[in-house]
């Protein structure tokens, strides 16, 4: 099994990119996204960490924010309930895929939590930053505070550049991501 790694800038298009190979993806954002709408284990291990933030189930994305936004060691205490979900949930995911010829993997923090393989192919998706913001904006709930914060803790750019085996350029076009993804496969099978 080929294991391909999504890097690239918060709203680079990495998902839209890993959807595009066309094989078996584990968006670490859509399984956070579900652990808040359906995990009561988590809501109440939150809500022990952090009461006077988060009260209520399915779990606010706005108080999670609300959270971070004031104090950001709690970012801290959020990702360390959170990630070992992510875990788990990720090892299900390879085991339920183990026969497939490529996964890919679409994590934010592949890296900085040292989720990857050595093997694993690295892809990091470039994205001009002026159409990066232009995307950001148009997010429901975006807050370039939050956005920070959440950069902050994430490798500089230019590292996760230089670990990748591959570049795709992302013009927000489906040819330039769809001629990338189709090289990168040339070369990897």
């Amino acid at each position: 099994m080929i294991r391909i790694g999504i890097l690239g800038d918060i709203g680079a298009g990495k998902s839209y990119v890993a959807k595009k190979f066309g094989y078996p993806v584990f968006n670490a954002d859509d399984e956070v996204a579900s652990l808040y709408k359906k995990d009561k284990k988590i809501f109440n291990k939150l809500k022990k960490k952090l009461p006077k933030y988060i009260h209520s189930f399915p779990i606010d994305k706005k108080e999670v924010s609300r959270a971070v936004l004031v104090n950001k060691s709690n970012l801290g205490k959020i990702i360390k309930i959170v990630h070992l979900e992510i875990r788990k949930r990720l090892n299900i995911f390879l085991k339920k895929n183990k026969n497939k010829k490529i996964i890919i993997l679409d994590i934010p923090l592949l890296l900085e939590n040292k989720i990857n393989n050595k093997k694993d192919t690295l892809i990091y998706v470039e994205t001009k930053k002026s159409m990066i913001q232009k995307k950001l904006k148009k997010r429901k709930n975006f807050n370039q505070k939050l956005l920070k914060k959440f950069k902050d803790i994430q490798y500089p750019i230019n590292y996760k550049k230089k670990k990748s085996n591959f570049i795709i350029k992302n013009n927000f076009t489906k040819k330039s991501v769809n001629d990338g993804i189709k090289n990168i496969l040339n070369e990897i099978i």
